[in-house]
């Protein structure tokens, strides 16, 4: 009896981490490959995916899925929520991983999207974050250097009474985790709190889990800790988060 292979399972895709706006023609592929090739080593495989405008593309073990130019029905979703004027609209989006190779994926996605972001000379819009990437906004990382402020954003805003400071983060859902937040009485220094915030936030990626509410993290780098105080949900962009509430415990005895 003749033995029949099964074909691989096709990757499995997330919601788009970037969209990246542009005027004129799309990039060919091959031309994105040349660029991450002598930029991060490569190879950069590339299959094109069966009725797909997308592509699923693959460096080592980490895979994305990228479209350097979607459909006008595709791309008219997008358009109504996003400010600006660029006519075309690619997508660079993570495959479903294991919390084992999460960070390089996700980098993997970042430097796909900075890729098609200058080729094009277009912006690139992070979805997590929200935040707008021209080209020149781009950070220029070595293969082997990974910074959680690169995909990470902390967001500033009075809360809803409007007694208190509200730092939190955008960002973390990338890597699976909740994000972080701290509340303080208006008027304090907020350099202090961003450092604190994003100290907290690079222990907790570290850890790969979310710390549960009543645990303590050490933040060696500023020689404080930190307690988590509560769990809630809130949506500061629009979108239902969920939400870990940090305060600084190192004034304790």
């Amino acid at each position: 009896m003749k033995i029949r292979k099964k074909a691989p399972k096709p990757a499995l895709t997330k919601p788009p981490l970037y969209l990246i706006g542009y005027r004129g023609t799309a990039p060919p592929i091959e031309e994105l490959k040349a660029w991450y090739d002598l930029h991060y080593g490569g190879p950069l495989l590339g299959q094109e995916g069966s009725g797909s405008p997308t592509l699923v593309v693959r460096h080592g073990p980490w895979q994305a899925h990228i479209a350097t130019k979607l459909p006008e029905a595709n791309a008219a979703e997008w358009h109504r929520l996003l400010a600006w004027g660029h006519q075309a609209l690619g997508t660079v989006a993570p495959t479903a991983v294991g919390p084992g190779i999460i960070v390089d994926t996700i980098l993997l996605t970042a430097r796909l999207a900075r890729g098609l972001t200058l080729l094009t000379q277009g912006t690139a819009f992070d979805l997590t974050c929200h935040d707008y990437l021209n080209p020149s906004d781009w950070q220029d990382r070595p293969l082997n250097m990974f910074m959680i402020q690169d995909h990470v954003s902390i967001r500033h805003q009075e809360t809803e009474d409007g007694a208190a400071d509200w730092f939190y983060t955008l960002g973390l859902t990338k890597f699976g985790l909740d994000e972080l937040e701290l509340i303080q009485p208006r008027g304090l220094p907020e350099r202090e709190t961003i450092e604190l915030l994003l100290s907290a936030v690079d222990e907790v990626q570290r850890g790969g889990h979310n710390p549960k509410v009543g645990q303590n993290l050490d933040l060696p780098d500023l020689a404080q800790t930190v307690r988590i105080v509560k769990h809630r949900t809130a949506a500061p962009t629009g979108q239902m988060r969920a939400f870990r509430q940090i305060a600084d415990v190192s004034i304790e005895g």
